[in-house]
């Protein structure tokens, strides 16, 4: 028999006791992320939710590390192309477009003035009638004639000769004092084939004048052109252009 032992004596074999279902304690809240660092479970931030390392800005839930700023996500990527040339676009004011504008107008206007004032680009270039002249004159298809005693406005602006079916052409235009359009024809091509290919179909005799002691008959011709013409039996001279009634009677009597 073992001796008895003190009543404040822990027995030496003591058998744990058996588990208890003891109602578990409070629940402790969670601890709250030191700052800097990402939170472990759902948080609202903004009235939005917020997960595994989420970080929420304006509202906007944003997950796997993108930030939000203003509702639009930004994920490391930079802006498309288009879209920068849209905010571009977007940026500019009339008033820029108007500069822009100006800057290139401003060169233009001065190289056209210097065009105009300088190099003459209004002036029809004047040419040297003597070598059509002279291969008329060599060809000796027809009599050639030559206006004379034309005013310092006359200018020639073209002179030439040439071969065609039924004969040769000789045509030299004019410019008027006043800058209007006129040509002296002379021809070896028959009247009946001549006529229609310089007044066109429409064109029709008006009844006849002297000039400088020839007889010359009036045509109409194209638009606003009027004409005079001279039937002779190896040739035919035509007058015609735009130029004024008086002009036209001018030049067909300086040929003589």
């Amino acid at each position: 028999m073992e001796p008895a032992q003190p009543a404040d004596r822990v027995p030496a074999d003591q058998t744990a006791p058996e588990l208890s279902s003891a109602p578990p304690g409070p629940t402790q809240p969670p601890e709250e992320p030191a700052w800097g660092e990402p939170a472990t479970g759902p948080a609202e931030a903004g009235g939005a939710a917020v997960a595994d390392g989420a970080v929420v800005a304006g509202g906007a839930a944003v997950a796997d590390g993108a930030a939000v700023a203003g509702g639009a996500a930004e994920t490391g990527e930079s802006p498309s192309p288009s879209a920068a040339a849209d905010a571009n676009r977007s940026e500019r004011s009339p008033k820029d477009m108007a500069v822009s504008l100006l800057v290139l107008l401003v060169p233009i206007a001065l190289l056209l003035a210097f065009y105009r004032g300088f190099l003459g680009g209004d002036q029809a270039a004047v040419v040297d009638p003597a070598p059509a002249l002279d291969s008329a004159q060599a060809a000796a298809a027809f009599p050639v004639s030559q206006p004379q005693g034309l005013d310092e406005g006359w200018r020639t602006v073209r002179a030439d000769f040439r071969t065609v079916e039924g004969g040769s052409t000789l045509r030299l235009g004019y410019l008027t004092p006043e800058g209007r359009g006129a040509q002296v024809v002379q021809s070896s091509v028959p009247p009946e084939r001549l006529l229609p290919a310089e007044l066109t179909d429409q064109g029709q005799p008006q009844g006849r004048t002297d000039l400088a002691g020839r007889t010359w008959q009036r045509y109409t011709a194209r638009s606003n052109e009027q004409a005079f013409v001279l039937l002779e039996p190896d040739r035919t001279v035509i007058v015609v252009g735009d130029a004024r009634d008086s002009e036209l009677r001018e030049l067909a009597g300086a040929l003589g």
